[in-house]
């Protein structure tokens, strides 16, 4: 608790313009649950409204993590602006795309029954692809420039983007192949909320995994400098070890879902 109220007070002191399009996620999520209770339309066999509600909630801690990860870049303020107000904006407008799909009961992703509905598509496609050209960007200078953090932490960010990008891959291979699911028509039955398949192979999972991997992985660097008494370099192969285990287990999740196998059955 006490490092999530530091993350909302850098952001908030830092982008109040970011942090209120964290905030406008949170609002939105909230409306999302609200519509569940009180509209009975499905879509693919689940609520119209938990779609939404996933990328309202996993895009407001994306954006929340950028927003607090990039005070941590040797950037110029003017640069930092810049980036920020691109990804912030971007995702809102993206998400709020997927949000308007779902108001119209009608699928976001893959939709190509009109013309509307394609162009919709596509924008949400070039605006995930802008996404991903910054997050390249954070790789690369996590790389080769001083972060203002620890040095295990540092390499817990730079592990974390090219993961991040390793999921964004995967979504790219969705969108390839216009579905998420192999072996199984999308849709069917699937895990409460998540609707990850449990007939056939869900590539959602290993998409969830990579873009999560830029919270779980610097989070683990920071238990490990806060808890554990030891050199840096040990600190930092730890990290490395950690950020493989994590690199292998979307590897392995990928595979699993091409095979046709379900996550959980």
């Amino acid at each position: 608790m006490k490092l999530l109220n530091h993350v909302l007070n850098t952001v908030k002191k830092e982008s109040p313009i970011l942090y209120t399009i964290v905030l406008i996620h949170v609002v939105f999520a909230i409306i999302c649950v609200g519509g569940m209770l009180i509209d009975e339309r499905t879509l693919g066999g689940i609520s119209v409204w938990i779609k939404p509600l996933k990328f309202w909630i996993s895009g407001g801690i994306y954006i929340l993590t950028l927003g607090f990860f990039i005070t941590k870049y040797p950037y110029s303020l003017k640069k930092k602006n810049i980036l920020r107000n691109i990804v912030s904006w971007t995702l809102l407008l993206e998400t709020g795309i997927i949000f308007y799909q779902a108001v119209r009961g009608v699928r976001s992703h893959y939709n190509q029954d009109s013309l509307f509905d394609g162009m919709l598509f596509t924008a949400m496609g070039i605006l995930i692809g802008i996404n991903v050209l910054i997050m390249i960007l954070l790789a690369f200078d996590a790389a080769r420039l001083k972060l203002k953090v620890a040095k295990p932490i540092q390499v817990a960010i730079c592990i974390g983007w090219i993961v991040v990008i390793v999921g964004s891959w995967v979504g790219g291979h969705m969108i390839g192949q216009l579905a998420h699911n192999v072996g199984v028509a999308d849709g069917g039955e699937g895990l409460p909320i998540l609707n990850w398949s449990t007939v056939g192979g869900d590539l959602r999972v290993a998409h969830f995994v990579g873009l999560h991997g830029i919270q779980i992985i610097p989070l683990f660097a920071w238990i490990l400098v806060k808890k554990w008494h030891t050199t840096t370099r040990n600190k930092v192969i730890a990290v490395l070890i950690f950020g493989l285990l994590f690199t292998a287990c979307i590897a392995y999740v990928f595979y699993q879902a091409m095979q046709g196998i379900p996550f959980i059955k």
